[in-house]
């Protein structure tokens, strides 16, 4: 029995693009919906939920920004990709801190936003059957840290209470890299040349972004960090339990 299609949401308020972007995917093998502004997202959303939803960040009412904010808070398990324009620099940013998991700048290639969706979709997928040339600490099930439990195979974080912390597949990427080289400190070359290998397009400010929104969710007081320690002047590191 065949796979169901991976679905797309995209979610832009100029029509070519929409046509032109629904044609495209769909010869890829995707199932894709399309929606001209974040009220008929949310319509969407509500029928069923995206595997990923392509949000453009300037359209008129609710912006992609706002959108992204609505998703991450609603539905965790939807991969978001933003499309920003080159110069604006401050989208993609406060887009990482709202929780996308990746951005592409306008203009773009087809090819290369496909490469960026599949990407997304494999970091998305369970991990159970392992991660080639992955180091051998991944073969540990899971990590502890403080009060939280990182499942490494099925990709979860579990808090203190037993209930399952949200993580956009980024963070978890990035979690999982500290607690595969635990008590080590790692510098900002390290952290992004293991971005690059898994697809993301990262820059100096948005490791450090990623790292500020991991803290909140994990640290009993993220300003003063006890998991994932600032070192001065190397980068960071993870203490483990």
């Amino acid at each position: 029995m065949s796979s169901a299609p991976p679905s797309l949401l995209m979610v832009d308020d100029e029509p070519e693009l929409r046509t032109l972007l629904a044609e495209y995917f769909g010869k890829q093998g995707f199932a894709v919906d399309t929606a001209a502004d974040a009220a008929a997202a949310r319509q969407r959303f509500a029928a069923a939920p995206p595997a990923v939803a392509i949000l453009d960040v300037h359209m008129p009412g609710e912006d992609g920004l706002s959108l992204a904010r609505w998703i991450r808070e609603h539905h965790p398990a939807t991969g978001i990709v933003m499309l920003t324009t080159a110069a604006e620099a401050m989208d993609r940013i406060i887009g990482l801190e709202v929780g996308a998991d990746d951005y592409v700048p306008k203009p773009f290639e087809l090819r290369e936003l496909l490469a960026r969706v599949k990407s997304l979709l494999r970091r998305l997928a369970p991990a159970s059957n392992g991660e080639a040339g992955a180091p051998p600490a991944a073969a540990a099930k899971a990590v502890r840290f403080g009060q939280c439990l990182l499942h490494l195979d099925e990709r979860r974080l579990v808090g203190a209470d037993g209930v399952e912390i949200a993580l956009t597949a980024s963070e978890f990427d990035l979690l999982a890299l500290f607690a595969r080289a635990p008590n080590r400190p790692l510098n900002r070359d390290q952290i992004m040349e293991q971005a690059h290998n898994r697809g993301w397009d990262v820059f100096d400010r948005s490791i450090d972004l990623r790292i500020m929104r991991l803290r909140r969710k994990i640290e009993r007081n993220p300003d003063k960090p006890e998991v994932i320690k600032t070192v001065r002047n190397v980068g960071y590191v993870f203490v483990s339990s």
